[in-house]
């Protein structure tokens, strides 16, 4: 039995949560997702990847919980055991001193969720709790000069939400967080069908739609894939033919609200960190980064670079995976710490 638990990153996302393990990396990469029995949620029948195997396909014996919703716990229970079961598979059991876990958060999260996340992380096992914002997170695991006098723009697009913030000297100078990201990309897909085609389509289809056709920006050559679904004015399935360009329709307005919250950025970042960022550009981390054309519709509105980060959707339980490997850092930067003594 090893007396001290290592110490653990956890990117705690709405979609998919990463975690890290101090020394041996990314262990955990699963949907943030949990199937419980309808009558009693207490009993929990899938976790992560099964459940997300399961999605869609339960009978009404069961139900899908997807305990966070915009970055926020939307149910506090499923939240806990979903860590308790990402910590035990990660580390185990077998350990008389508990982990110290480092969990990224979005920005300005309200003090109440604040508390919700270190209390659900604490409940879960967890000795000491320590609360970062995702974009921090994020510039370090991007290779961004965080402690030095220079500004770097973060944008973490991720499940949930997407959070902007210009980082220097250690810290978050100006930062905005919204409840737009990959999750509101396919809801307006399954909106757009469900208004032009009168046809309802599942969160599944709508992510793969996502992935294989849209763009932020119109295409040059056009794609179309075949869709099934159910028709809403018949109790019959059909299926229709959808375009890339159809695809672009649908996603516009995520896009345009997450370049609306890097100009809001933008526009309170003092002139001597603005300029630095006009020379290195917008870094771009999380999955949505991935959505073809997003790097060049922000750099044709903007006017300045923008590069996607290497492996972005990994970029915060890295920059997560960095602080835990060198926990003094926490300390140092002042970051909150809920002790479980």
């Amino acid at each position: 039995m090893a007396f001290f638990a290592p110490d653990i990153g956890i990117d705690l996302g709405t979609s998919n949560t990463v975690v890290y393990v101090r020394g041996r990396g990314i262990v955990i990469s699963e949907p943030t997702m949990v199937v419980v029995d309808s009558n009693n949620k207490r009993n929990v029948r899938a976790v992560g990847d099964e459940a997300k195997f399961l999605l869609g396909r339960t009978s009404d014996a069961l139900t899908v919980v997807k305990p966070l919703k915009n970055g926020s716990i939307s149910d506090f229970d499923m939240t806990e055991m979903l860590i308790r079961y990402f910590i035990r598979k990660a580390i185990g059991v077998s350990h008389v001193i508990k982990p110290k876990v480092v969990v990224s958060i979005p920005v300005g999260l309200p003090a109440v969720s604040r508390k919700a996340v270190s209390e659900a992380a604490e409940v879960a096992g967890a000795k000491t709790v320590f609360l970062v914002e995702k974009p921090f997170a994020a510039a370090i695991g991007s290779g961004l000069p965080v402690y030095e006098p220079v500004g770097s723009m973060v944008v973490d697009i991720g499940g949930g939400t997407t959070d902007v913030a210009v980082v220097s000297l250690g810290g978050l100078v100006v930062a905005q967080s919204i409840q737009v990201g990959g999750s509101k990309m396919d809801e307006a897909i399954i909106n757009y069908i469900k208004r032009e085609f009168n046809m309802l389509i599942g969160d599944r289809t709508a992510e793969d739609v996502k992935l294989d056709l849209a763009a932020a920006m119109p295409l040059s050559e056009g794609r179309h894939v075949r869709i099934r679904g159910r028709d809403l004015l018949s109790p019959q399935a059909m299926d229709i033919e959808f375009t890339s360009a159809q695809a672009h329709e649908a996603i516009k307005e995520p896009c345009r609200a997450i370049l609306a919250a890097i100009k809001w950025v933008l526009e309170r970042t003092p002139p001597e960190l603005a300029a630095d960022i006009m020379r290195s550009g917008v870094h771009l981390t999380g999955g949505g980064a991935q959505l073809f054309a997003m790097d060049q519709f922000i750099a044709t509105e903007l006017g300045i670079p923008v590069l996607i980060a290497k492996e972005p959707e990994d970029c915060t339980v890295m920059g997560l995976g960095y602080l835990v490997e060198n926990m003094q850092l926490l300390q140092n930067l002042g970051k909150q710490g809920f002790n479980n003594d």
